[in-house]
């Protein structure tokens, strides 16, 4: 008896131990670890709240947020490096039907990426632009997909075999200048860069995703997670996705004291007073069926104007590229 006794009381001991080994939230769930990047965007400000406002530690996540160059989140989460992030959801299809290995699990806001020229160069509409050449920060990043997209809708051809434009790649910084030195004829940017841009270099905005139909009415920016975190972890995948959605709807309701945080934790660069107004143009309502409406009607332009190929089963894809996790509402506000 005694002998069972000491075994009890050395397993008792060894519980105790694994447990205060064991990260815990204050409800007693274990902590999760998951790594998401982010490029610096204005419009991104789910994420970073999420960090600073606890929505990740509510969640019982613990979340590194890791800094990457724009148009490098796919590669980073390919090779295992992030297991998360948030992007404009037109710039995920293409590479989902090539395989990229991550799942949607929540639209989170409308707008963020505009197309620029500037006042005197006498383009008047993005069919003006038939033959120019357009600026953007990288050939996989949200400005040049969403460019492509303005430019289709106008008539103009952007197939990778028909394109009536040439897209020339320079830095967020060089953009403006760029266009100011006669380089290029337009920019494609996203925000802050867009807008700030604007302001400085009195340049007149083409198209406004946020404004201008029918981007304006479509979800713009989602959330994306690892199929690999959604098959081995599916509940940091849920956490993860709840916390930014709970985020989100706090920057609808809190865009000055967001656009403070962002600049002042430096997220993003800017005024934060200016940033708030451009905040203001988007609408920060989560929703997983936005995001599953906006991308069939995304996808099936995609394929019309010959971003995707022509094998692809715009059906299927659009059915394998959201995962169904359990817990996270449809919508918060």
């Amino acid at each position: 008896m005694r002998k069972l006794s000491t075994i009890a009381h050395f397993l008792a001991l060894l519980a105790i131990v694994v447990l205060a080994a064991t990260p815990q939230t204050a409800f007693g769930q274990q902590v999760r670890h998951i790594k998401a990047g982010y490029n610096g965007s204005l419009c991104e400000g789910p994420i970073h709240l999420a960090t600073e406002k606890g929505f990740f530690k509510e969640e019982g996540l613990e979340v590194e947020l890791i800094k990457l160059a724009p148009g490098a989140n796919f590669e980073a989460i390919s090779s295992g490096q992030i297991d998360a992030s948030f992007g404009l959801l037109a710039t995920l299809i293409q590479p989902l039907s090539n395989g990229l290995p991550i799942k949607i699990t929540s639209g989170l806001h409308t707008g963020c990426d505009k197309l620029l020229v500037k006042k005197d160069s006498g383009i008047k509409s993005p069919a003006d632009l038939k033959g120019k050449r357009i600026g953007v920060p990288s050939l996989t990043s949200s400005p040049i997909v969403f460019s492509r997209r303005a430019l289709a809708y106008a008539g103009v051809k952007v197939g990778d075999k028909d394109s009536e434009v040439e897209f020339v790649v320079f830095s967020q910084a060089e953009l403006p200048l760029a266009l100011e030195k006669g380089s290029i004829d337009a920019i494609g940017a996203n925000d802050p860069v867009a807008s700030l841009a604007a302001r400085e270099y009195d340049l007149t905005i083409l198209v406004d995703s946020a404004k201008d139909a029918p981007f304006k009415d479509q979800y713009c920016c989602a959330a994306y997670v690892s199929a690999d975190l959604v098959a081995k972890d599916p509940e940091a995948a849920a956490s993860y996705t709840r916390a930014l959605q709970k985020a989100a709807a706090w920057i609808q309701k809190n865009p000055e004291e967001t656009a403070a945080i962002q600049v002042e934790k430096k997220y993003v660069a800017g005024d934060a007073a200016f940033n708030a107004t451009v905040l203001k143009t988007y609408r920060y309502i989560p929703s997983v069926s936005g995001a599953y409406n906006a991308f069939g009607i995304t996808a099936t332009e995609l394929k019309q104007i010959g971003i995707l190929g022509p094998k692809v089963n715009v059906d299927t894809l659009h059915k394998n590229s959201f995962a169904n996790l359990k817990d996270v509402p449809d919508s918060v506000q």
